[in-house]
Formats: structure tokens, C-alpha cells, sequence
């Protein structure tokens, strides 16, 4: 059995590679290299040169990179909401400030609403009625964000959250309109 030798070039094109560096700097050569349309390193540089400082100046005057939904306020955010009913609760209103969205309870964070399954009286039922559909109207009118605040949960294991369209709280349209109140850290008698 006869011992291969191995060649330091495998092959020639590696090896021309290397006599052209042993002679002189690196000159990018163009496809049609035979034709004399050779790009020497001066111009290469210029020309590198004047497309990044274009590119650069296309990006900064135009604003920046183009902005995500979230940079720019969009809400990401929709569902269609039907009132919850059962046990099987996917993406529903509860009452005027609970909500089931893609399987997570979720309490509205700024407000407090008239209790609609243990009212205080028959008016305090009422309102909470008109505040669970006007949530469902608010819900369903389009996209939407949930914030976080400085808790994650209740003592119920409900997500806290502020429920905002286009950097507005739903909540303070609903405190607007007199079907809740900003929360305050405690439930109200609401007779």
C-alpha cells in the first residue's frame, strides 16, 4: 500500500489564489475580467463609500427604520366577544369589569363596576347590566391592548389589566359614560 501525499493546495484554483497574493494587494475583478473592466481598489472604496452614505441618509431622513405595530400604537389585540354563560368560557364578558379573553380571566385593573351576581339592590343590578353590554360594545368595536400593572393577578387568580384602543383606558370611557368608577382600591355600595 503506497502512502498519498498530501498537497498543501488541494486544488489549483487555491493555488493561483495564493500566487496572486504573493504579488501584489487584492484587486476585486469584475465578471468579464478579460475585458479590462477591472475595479480598482480606489474606486471600490469610493464607491462602497458613496452607497452606504446614501443608504444611510435614506434611512435618516425618511424617519428610521420602519416602526412595529407596537411603536406606532396600534392595538394588536381583537376578539369577538359574546356574553359568558356556563362553564365553557373562552372570550366573553363577565360583567363590566371582568372579561375572558383566549382562555385568561382577566379583572379591569382601573375601574370597578356595579355587581351584577350579587347586586345590593335591584338599581345596582341595572347598571351593572348596562356596564357588561356597554364592555361588550367597547370589545367588539376593534382591535385593543392589555397593560400590565404593577400586580399580575387578584386574589382570585384573575390577570390585571388596563384595557386601552389607541392609548385610551375602555374603563374611563365607561367611567365617562357613569356606568363605573375609577378604581380605588375597595368595592363601593352602589344603592
Amino acid at each position: 500500500m503506497k502512502k498519498q501525499k498530501i498537497a498543501p493546495f488541494p486544488s489549483r484554483r487555491q493555488s493561483d489564489a495564493l500566487h496572486r497574493a504573493k504579488r501584489g494587494p487584492f484587486r476585486p475583478i469584475a465578471a468579464n475580467a478579460g475585458s479590462g473592466d477591472t475595479v480598482r481598489w480606489p474606486a471600490f472604496i469610493i464607491i462602497t463609500a458613496a452607497l452606504c452614505t446614501a443608504l444611510f441618509l435614506a434611512i435618516f431622513l425618511s424617519g428610521g427604520p420602519a416602526a412595529t405595530s407596537a411603536a406606532v400604537g396600534q392595538d394588536p389585540l381583537e376578539g369577538s366577544f359574546g356574553i359568558c354563560f356556563g362553564p365553557d368560557r373562552y372570550t366573553c364578558v363577565v360583567d363590566g369589569d371582568t372579561i375572558w379573553f383566549e382562555g385568561r380571566k382577566i379583572r379591569i385593573a382601573d375601574i370597578n363596576t356595579p355587581e351584577i351576581s350579587k347586586p345590593g339592590c335591584a338599581s345596582e343590578e341595572r347598571l351593572g347590566q348596562r356596564a357588561k353590554m356597554r364592555l361588550q360594545a367597547l370589545l367588539n368595536e376593534g382591535s385593543f391592548s392589555l397593560q400590565s400593572i404593577d400586580r399580575d393577578q387578584d386574589q382570585y387568580g384573575r390577570d390585571l389589566r388596563i384595557i386601552t384602543r389607541n392609548g385610551e383606558s375602555l374603563g374611563e370611557i365607561l367611567v365617562a359614560e357613569g356606568l363605573a368608577e375609577r378604581w380605588q382600591g375597595y368595592r363601593r355600595n352602589w344603592c
